[in-house]
């Protein structure tokens, strides 16, 4: 799981610099010595996520702060809900409010739809991935988000596993010589191919990769391409227009369903902090 923090510093630095430039002229107003108590709730039920961000974003500000978490990442949360208390330097609290928050509300937001959508499909076997379609700069902690909330990640980037569509197998001459160029580039890497019609699907089982897309097929091309019972994993893509759609795919057999929303389409939770005394 570390690996989802590999840019946790970055991220929580490059969010300071926007959001502080040159110094919070605002919280110059405050008594530079003066300490308080804050707490952080909940409007909503949720699932939380972000907590390695929100320290980051404390301890850059100003490491002495104490940040006292009541709740962990992929707990399940209620509106009205204290998330954390954070005590310490007035000025460096409010200070780290806004970036921390952003991070706690996007992730937890992220989380959240993740965990809704899983409930919609568990009485299946199919499994829900998150895409590439994450915010810039926050592909990690979206990723990070998504298994909180009890998804799976399809590939972190372009680098960890093969992904062959329509214009690579165009570059390559054919379904079958794109796979294998892929075997002889990266042995042991996953390869998968995106098809869009059963005839490709015959194609490229022939040909033996590890995964292949099912991009826009129906649902009676998806059950044909399940009960074929070819040695691949079978993943569907796009025609999910509302739930139902999501349903209906996951209950043709496939093992996995790919659904970019999860990560694009991600409304925020709602978070509030206040302090509490000096």
């Amino acid at each position: 799981m570390t690996e989802y923090f590999n840019d946790l510093t970055v991220n929580v630095l490059a969010a300071l610099a926007e959001d502080i430039g040159d110094g919070d002229v605002t919280a110059q107003l405050i008594e530079a010595t003066k300490q308080v108590t804050a707490n952080v709730i909940t409007r909503e039920a949720g699932v939380l996520c972000g907590r390695p961000w929100v320290d980051e974003v404390f301890r850059q500000v100003d490491a002495s702060l104490k940040v006292t978490w009541h709740s962990a990442d992929g707990d399940q949360t209620t509106p009205g809900q204290l998330l954390f208390t954070i005590a310490g330097n007035a000025r460096g609290i409010l200070t780290g409010e806004r970036p921390a928050l952003n991070f706690l509300q996007t992730l937890s937001g992220t989380a959240t739809a993740t965990a809704k959508t899983v409930s919609l499909i568990k009485h299946t076997k199919a499994s829900l991935l998150d895409t590439r379609k994450t915010l810039p700069g926050l592909r990690l902690g979206q990723k990070y988000a998504v298994s909180c909330g009890g998804g799976m990640n399809h590939r972190i980037g372009l680098y960890d596993a093969f992904l062959i569509k329509e214009n690579h197998i165009e570059a390559c001459g054919s379904i079958a010589g794109a796979i294998q160029s892929a075997r002889a580039l990266r042995p042991g890497m996953r390869v998968e191919i995106e098809v869009e019609t059963l005839e490709q699907f015959h194609e490229a089982a022939f040909a033996q990769p590890d995964w292949i897309m099912l991009d826009n097929f129906s649902l009676a091309d998806m059950r044909t391409a399940v009960q074929s019972n070819q040695p691949v994993k079978l993943e569907a893509s796009g025609g999910i227009e509302n739930d139902q759609d999501l349903i209906n795919i996951a209950e043709t057999g496939v093992d996995y369903i790919s659904v970019g929303a999860l990560t694009k389409h991600v409304r925020a939770m709602d978070l509030s902090m206040r302090i509490q005394a000096a």
